[in-house]
């Protein structure tokens, strides 16, 4: 595994500023004012956090960065909590949700010592803007014209939907899947990257990879997306599914697996579940935040005139909500997954779950 201390210490943001002219800078600052804001939280992070630069993406005369945050145990066997945003890039929303919990989460780490202590427990690993590319261009998929969450290789078993399940007629029409021969995008491997050196192995690890955009409800989606058959460890979810419901019985999300909505080509999530399955015992547990924007078109219809309107809330208090709305989840997650032997179904408990997994998203009334 690499070692913490071959990161790029946040301290050292600066050079990856010094890179750019006083012209890109402006640009950034106004089709990407989350990288900014993000660079800005890196480099007045507490000792301790490491970041580094995953791989650079080239659009117009930029280079920009995919960022990786580091944080809390250095423990081979530490329980693991993956954080993505930005994916999409029309949907910025899921990377600023990302980037609003980081920023609470270290303003807190200066003195909140249950939270320091909690932190020696598990490690946190963010990437909180995958796709800077179609941020900045302000369009669903990267700058080759690719949508990274169409781009593994992995096939729909059944018929997916037309487009919306992956295509290959054109980077120019929306779930472009890419050309297999080409492989993954330099995007999705360096979310592969660290998915092979910090997942296989662990006893326990999860993902939650933020979008928007589906919907009147907030969703949270676990594979599969290539099939409709359950995933092999479906009684973990069920079990994560019921211990966030007994703590926070008010809550508005659903949980389904995406399945049960349409059938896509070339999910990541599909992909590295499978491969993580492959190579170790471990329990992992990957989920979509699918954040409902047809809410926020209804409350405010006039954003449909605006490409950006149909995926991210606009008026500053529904945007302002929309970031703290989530905090509590990502909470939730990281003590769920310090915690995982006290709930983490074996025996006879796994196989209950199972089947009442399989009578409540699988099978008919």
């Amino acid at each position: 595994m690499t070692e913490l201390k071959q990161l790029t210490h946040h301290r050292d943001i600066a050079a990856e500023k010094q890179r750019r002219s006083n012209h890109q800078r402006r640009t950034i600052r106004t089709f990407l004012p989350e990288l900014v804001q993000l660079e800005r939280l890196l480099a007045e992070a507490p000792e301790g956090i490491q970041s580094r630069v995953l791989t650079r993406v080239e659009v117009r005369d930029l280079v920009l960065p995919v960022y990786r945050i580091d944080i809390g145990s250095q423990a081979e066997d530490a329980p693991v909590v993956l954080l993505v945003g930005g994916v999409h890039g029309l949907e910025r929303i899921g990377a600023q949700v990302v980037i609003a919990w980081l920023d609470s989460l270290l303003a807190k780490l200066r003195w909140d010592e249950p939270l320091n202590e909690l932190l020696t427990r598990v490690r946190i690993v963010a990437l909180p803007i995958l796709n800077p590319g179609g941020m900045f261009l302000n369009q669903r998929a990267n700058p080759s014209g690719v949508d990274l969450m169409r781009n593994a290789p992995i096939m729909a078993q059944g018929e997916s939907t037309f487009l919306l399940g992956g295509q290959r007629l054109s980077p120019r029409l929306p779930w472009y899947t890419g050309e297999p021969e080409q492989g993954m995008e330099p995007e999705g491997e360096a979310l592969k990257s660290v998915i092979d050196e910090m997942l296989p192995g662990r006893p326990f690890s999860l993902a939650l990879d933020c979008h928007s955009g589906f919907g009147w409800q907030d969703q949270i989606w676990f594979p599969y997306a290539y099939r409709r058959r359950p995933m092999r460890r479906i009684d973990s979810v069920m079990a994560l599914k019921l211990l966030w419901e007994q703590a926070y019985p008010n809550h508005r999300y659903v949980f389904e697996p995406q399945s049960a909505h349409y059938l896509t080509h070339g999910d990541l999530w599909d992909y590295f579940y499978k491969q993580v399955n492959r190579q170790g015992k471990g329990t992992f547990i990957p989920l979509t935040l699918e954040m409902g924007s047809w809410r926020w078109l209804r409350k405010r219809p006039r954003q449909l005139f605006r490409m950006e309107g149909f995926f991210n809330p606009l008026v500053p208090h529904r945007h302002q909500r929309v970031l703290r709305s989530h905090l509590l989840l990502m909470d939730f997650l990281v003590h769920a997954a310090v915690s995982h032997g006290n709930w983490l179904p074996t025996g006879e408990q796994a196989r209950t779950l199972r089947e009442a997994a399989l009578t409540h998203w699988y099978r008919e009334a």
